[in-house]
């Protein structure tokens, strides 16, 4: 047994929303090509390059992966009266999780959310795979402990995420170059919140 699965024996990572709407389309967010640089280069670290189809990527570092999954007519959108931009609407490219990630997923850690028409989901917590489990179910029934996040954006899918798994007594480290962020402003706020509220950046 290799020294990657001894240290990763009881950590997961969450990756949320790395999807390509925000990283060059329709709510494209600062940093966010950067963010996923970053972030498989994480996953190689963790990983010792190992891919998916390896078979026992999964066993080593589990990755899930949260993904806005919105029907065209989703209440957040500005022409529903909502707060955003038309994005990550089900069966587009915007919806799509970006190319250099893709060789991590797997479908049972790949979960949606966002997916009702009136029913706005910030949290990754609140998504489901397509069994139909939640985060919180896979993590426990993986014995995960320590959960590393990153993603897009700080200010909020990160964010609510990130405390609702440390509401469920998972400790967060949220790994600090590998997020986009709306603003650089409310990013480094929401870092320092999250800090103390006892996460770790890092």
């Amino acid at each position: 047994m290799n020294s990657v699965y001894d240290e990763t024996r009881d950590s997961a990572l969450v990756v949320v929303d790395m999807l390509n709407d925000f990283i060059d389309g329709s709510m494209a967010c600062a940093n966010a090509k950067e963010a996923v640089n970053r972030a498989a280069e994480f996953i190689d670290s963790m990983t010792a390059g190992e891919k998916a189809g390896d078979g026992e990527i999964f066993g080593q570092f589990p990755i899930l992966f949260i993904c806005d999954h919105h029907p065209a007519d989703h209440c957040s959108f500005l022409q529903q009266g909502g707060q955003w931009p038309s994005h990550c609407v089900v069966d587009t490219r915007g919806s799509a999780i970006h190319d250099m990630l893709t060789p991590y997923v797997s479908e049972e850690l790949t979960f949606y959310k966002g997916c009702e028409p009136d029913n706005e989901q910030y949290s990754g917590h609140e998504g489901r795979n397509k069994a139909g489990q939640s985060v919180s179910e896979v993590l426990d029934l993986l014995d995960i402990r320590t959960v590393y996040v990153c993603g897009i954006a700080t200010e909020y899918c990160v964010r609510a995420t990130a405390e609702d798994l440390a509401a469920d007594g998972k400790k967060v480290i949220i790994i600090g170059d590998a997020l986009g962020y709306v603003g650089q402003e409310g990013h480094l706020k929401t870092l320092e919140e999250m800090r103390e509220k006892g996460m770790q950046i890092i």
